[in-house]
């Protein structure tokens, strides 16, 4: 053990401590200073750990969260980054703070959301056993770059890790496509043609044409975004059949879902306590990962029905007399999934939508033209107002006016704690939809005011 190591993970301890001190978090920073004492630390953490690890554009933290509560089911010791802090700076912290002073963990598993641009660098040092890909969509073009790129970045990742067994979306044609060249072996997920009614693919589409030829797909079927039952009619490149697969869903509720789930030989009339599409995708996706990691299939079920979300992740608060619901949205394959829940929201509410364009949400905020936000005038007249809030509100007003919202319906408020106020005073359901700096501070707000855990404690 490196004398640096050590320096390293006492530092590290210091400032995880100050920045608790002065409510700051410290999630992140003190992970980003050790690992400049000591460039190797994560890789030294992680020696001991079994670790399974969570990436892909959307549904990361959920699906952590989900996987995290089968292992509390089973009495399992784990470490998990809760706080969303998913660089290396984030997971050396975390580790850091289970950790001895020489380095060794002091917990069996880890549960790790990765980036997925760190997951270039990240999985070649922790080594998981599980990695799970929970899809790819066009996410901040101007830190990611194209969605292929993106999955280079996944792959490059995996390659550093070529034990792992992967868990693929096989609906995603661009996760899917991970199993072409990778030796890794493979445990698929997704739903299954007649799950849920088709709808056409989008006109703006993620993945139009083959991956490996070119040729436009043909869809036999589409769950939301480009996900569903892809095939090139040239090179036969198609959707995997599905190891743990949705075969039907019974019901979709504000609430969560009722979902068919077929696996290990037994269909199961499974609970998600999430509402939405692409939450029954992270439902399916976490149980793909707690059975590969040889857990039960039944402690996997048991998980995700009864696991609490995320930060921000359709959170409820106590705020307003018919309550407040928060939904992080990143880009327009999330956001659209946000709306159509919206849609079926069958009384009057009232909607606050933040935009901020700082570096963790990315800079380039042309993504909210891609969006379908074209949806909420169809909610007959169920929409009463349309707030509109953070460093780019004016922004979203002209996108929101342009979706067919009457003026006299959108209102500017900058102001964090004046919009908090606005949402305490509303006799109808408050519903926010923030990108995610601003989620962090008007989460904070929501929880000053009506009480709750600080984004680092969930």
């Amino acid at each position: 053990m490196k004398i640096r190591a050590v320096f390293a993970i006492l530092l590290c301890r210091l400032l995880r401590g100050l920045s608790r001190l002065l409510h700051r978090g410290g999630t992140a920073m003190p992970g980003r200073w050790a690992l400049k004492v000591c460039p190797d630390l994560l890789q030294i953490l992680a020696k001991d750990l079994k670790i399974l690890a969570v990436t892909g554009t959307n549904g990361k933290t959920t699906s952590a969260r989900m996987i995290e509560e089968a292992f509390t089911r089973e009495g399992l010791s784990f470490v998990a980054n809760r706080s969303g802090a998913n660089l290396a700076s984030g997971l050396v912290t975390e580790l850091v703070m289970n950790a001895t002073l020489t380095g060794r963990s002091k917990k069996e598993y880890a549960i790790l959301e990765c980036d997925e641009a760190a997951a270039r660098t990240v999985f070649g040092r922790i080594k998981p056993r599980v990695i799970v890909v929970t899809n790819l969509f066009r996410d901040q073009l101007d830190r990611y770059g194209e969605v292929t790129h993106t999955l280079e970045n996944i792959r490059a990742g995996i390659q550093g890790a070529p034990e792992a067994v992967l868990c693929l979306n096989a609906d995603c044609s661009l996760t899917a496509s991970l199993a072409l060249d990778l030796p890794n072996p493979v445990r698929w997920f997704g739903v299954e043609q007649g799950a849920v009614p088709s709808r056409p693919l989008p006109e703006i589409s993620d993945a139009t044409h083959c991956i490996r030829c070119k040729t436009a797909y043909e869809y036999d079927y589409v769950s939301y975004g480009h996900l569903g039952g892809f095939r090139c009619p040239k090179c036969g490149y198609r959707r995997h059949k599905a190891d743990v697969a949705v075969t039907s869903v019974v019901e979709q509720r504000l609430d969560g879902s009722s979902i068919v789930l077929e696996a290990e030989g037994e269909k199961k009339l499974v609970e998600v306590n999430l509402p939405a599409m692409y939450n029954i995708y992270n439902a399916v996706g976490a149980v793909a990962a707690v059975t590969a990691m040889g857990l039960p299939l039944q402690a996997a079920i048991d998980a995700v029905g009864s696991f609490h979300c995320g930060f921000g992740r359709m959170e409820q608060f106590p705020l307003g007399k018919a309550g407040t619901k928060m939904m992080l949205v990143k880009n327009p394959a999330g956001c659209n999934q946000v709306i159509e829940f919206l849609q079926n929201v069958k009384e009057d509410f009232v909607l606050a939508v933040c935009l901020n364009d700082r570096d963790a949400d990315g800079k380039d905020i042309s993504w909210i033209w891609d969006a379908d936000f074209e949806g909420l005038e169809a909610l007959s007249g169920r929409l009463k107002q349309v707030v509109v809030s953070g460093d780019r509100a004016q922004d979203m007003r002209v996108r929101i006016k342009y979706a067919g919202i009457p003026d006299d319906r959108i209102r500017v408020e900058r102001d964090y704690a004046r919009l908090v106020d606005w949402a305490a005073e509303q006799t109808l359901p408050v519903f926010l939809m923030p990108t995610y700096t601003a989620m962090l501070e008007l989460r904070q707000t929501v929880v000053h005011k009506v009480g709750g855990r600080e984004f680092w404690e969930n």
